[in-house]
């Protein structure tokens, strides 16, 4: 897929041009001439052309277009590009202020739709959808695989029937023998009919046969062990690949990966085959083959490379603890032309393996206000097919979830739980969201989900982003003036995870630093005597005229903001949905605000 461009028709569409540009959703940005002679200094960088030849160019190379402009002049001005529903690329048009986004063209097969949402998301706008899937609050038949990292299989023709026929009101029967069924629990997958154990009669499969039902979504599970002859060529390797899978009736998009011994880890035509088709290629040592059961073993092989089995035992340890083999080895020999030969054997991974196509998004849904979650969290969400999180996050988050997203509530203290859940999916290829309350790099999933992401070996690892909240710190700073103007830290007082004895010491640095202090998690009705602790040692370094900022359930109706002192700061008075902002020696409340000076 080429490169993204942004085009705008007029010189009002200059500044969102910029922005999209600098949110990285357009590669390249564009004026028709007339529009760029009204700017003073256009950048270098800024392709300039008539809005017919750059869409023409844009078109060829088959890369996104958003246009901002009218509906109207777009839909003229792309009416000779257009060739098909399967071929044309995504073209989405939004208006100078970004408050309408249309996914014109290419809204399923070519990801109009996703990128739309996306915009939408960052920008604040309305997605303006017309199709029957959305309209209907349907699943896209022909696309929800996609965030759940399968492959679809099938015709163009098929799909269009499939989707004709779903549109028309038909029941639409799915049959699925691989790849998680959360998809089902979506308010829109509650209306699909699942078939029992077969494909006989469905219209969909969801699994890794390459035969049955015209329309197929392939999880990947399929772990292809390959062992070969010294300098064995590509071709027989090709053939020897596709043959087994053709036979056995499954299909190359369920592939998972390719896996041997350590010893073919320089098998040129190997890893030429691996990177050809892209699909990783795992090895093992002869040891950890030669402890794997196997129905076909071989003294040969065992003489020669330090296993019975290559083939078999490495598709069988490729694929997991519930490794099922679907096809013992075959060995298949040069034919004219080719060299060497080539043992295939292919095993069932039970859960589907596609971390490099999973994503875990860890989300900062902000104090609780939607109205204070970031654009940057917002477009995250729009992309993550799976919301995990404790149910209150998960809850405040709720009006921005679509009917196909699904969520997975967890309980408050099971974090742990929670990231190797989250983490579980995206390494099956789901783009999963792991949702904290304000900033999830504060005291929040951010550091515990990158341990266990760290935990795994490179090749398991999905891609991982961190995506910032507004803290309830500086909510808090700001509804109650500019206290953290100067140097400031944050201290939690649970001692669930830190012992008393740290937290301690570091009260008493921050009060020697003279810090203005945040207080988390300052009390709960298991420890109900840190906050006076804390209280006491503070109160050694600074005056009992101390401010302090009470600020509870915020970003919440029920919010409540107070200026108090640290002398009269009653412990009993606060709860863990509080949190304390106290001042350095120089901050002051006046007018009912208050105020650290910088010392400007």
């Amino acid at each position: 897929m080429g490169a993204s461009l942004a085009l705008g028709l007029s010189v009002s569409a200059w500044p969102l041009l910029q922005q999209l540009q600098q949110m990285g959703q357009a590669d390249r940005v564009g004026l028709t001439p007339k529009a760029a002679a009204a700017l003073e200094n256009p950048p270098s960088d800024l392709l300039i052309a008539p809005a017919a030849e750059l869409l023409a160019g844009q078109w060829l190379e088959g890369g996104a277009t958003i246009v901002i402009g009218a509906l109207g002049a777009v839909t003229r001005l792309i009416a000779p590009l257009l060739s098909s529903k399967q071929n044309d690329p995504a073209v989405v048009v939004m208006d100078a202020q970004g408050q309408q986004v249309v996914p014109l063209i290419g809204g399923h097969a070519a990801g109009a739709e996703q990128l739309a949402h996306a915009l939408a998301a960052t920008l604040g706008g309305q997605v303006v959808l017309t199709g029957d899937a959305a309209s209907q609050q349907r699943l896209a038949l022909d696309t929800f695989g996609e965030a759940w990292g399968w492959v679809r299989g099938g015709t163009p023709e098929d799909w269009h029937a499939l989707m004709v026929s779903q549109a028309t009101g038909q029941p639409v029967r799915i049959a699925q023998q691989t790849g998680t069924d959360l998809w089902r629990s979506s308010e829109a997958g509650q209306h699909i009919r699942v078939a029992a154990d077969t494909e006989q009669g469905a219209a969909l499969a969801i699994g890794s046969g390459s035969n049955g039902a015209p329309c197929r979504w392939h999880p990947a599970t399929l772990w292809i062990g390959i062992g070969c002859e010294r300098l064995s060529s590509l071709e027989l390797i090709e053939r020897a690949v596709d043959h087994s899978l053709e036979s056995a009736g499954l299909a190359k998009e369920a592939v998972a990966g390719i896996s041997s011994i350590e010893a073919k880890g320089d098998e040129p035509a190997l890893l030429h085959f691996c990177e050809h088709r892209g699909w990783p290629l795992q090895l093992f040592s002869a040891s950890a083959l030669a402890a794997v059961a196997v129905p076909t073993p071989s003294e040969v092989v065992k003489a020669e490379m330090g296993t019975a089995s290559v083939a078999e035992a490495s598709a069988l340890l490729a694929s997991g603890a519930s490794a099922k083999l679907l096809q013992a080895k075959r060995i298949v020999h040069a034919e004219s032309g080719e060299k060497g030969a080539v043992t295939v054997a292919i095993a069932e991974a039970d859960p589907p393996q596609a971390p490099q196509q999973g994503e875990l998004h860890l989300i900062g849904s902000g104090p609780g206000s939607l109205q204070l979650l970031t654009g940057d969290a917002r477009e995250a969400l729009s992309r993550c097919i799976l919301w995990v999180g404790y149910g209150l996050y998960l809850d405040l988050l709720e009006p921005l979830r679509r009917c196909d997203q699904v969520r997975l509530d967890g309980q408050l203290t099971r974090e742990r739980d929670r990231c190797w859940q989250a983490l579980k999916l995206a390494r099956q290829g789901a783009r999963v969201a792991l949702i904290s309350s304000g900033d999830s790099g504060i005291y929040g999933m951010a550091g515990l989900a990158l341990e266990l992401w760290m935990e795994l070996p490179e090749t398991e690892r999905p891609q991982f982003q961190v995506h910032p909240g507004l803290s309830a710190l500086q909510l808090a700073a700001a509804r109650a003036g500019a206290p953290l103007m100067h140097d400031f830290c944050t201290i939690s007082l649970s001692d669930r995870l830190t012992p008393w004895e740290v937290i301690e010491r570091r009260l008493e640095a921050a009060a020697a630093g003279d810090f203005v202090v945040a207080l988390y998690n300052p009390r709960s009705r298991e420890r109900d005597w840190q906050l006076a602790k804390a209280k006491e040692i503070l109160l050694r370094a600074r005056p009992m005229t101390t401010p302090v900022v009470m600020a509870r359930q915020l970003g919440r109706s029920d919010e409540k903001v107070s200026l108090l002192n640290l002398g009269n700061l009653r412990p009993e008075a606060v709860d863990m949905l509080t949190v304390l902002v106290i001042g350095n020696s120089s901050s002051r409340v006046q007018d009912g605000r208050m105020v650290t000076p910088r010392g400007y």
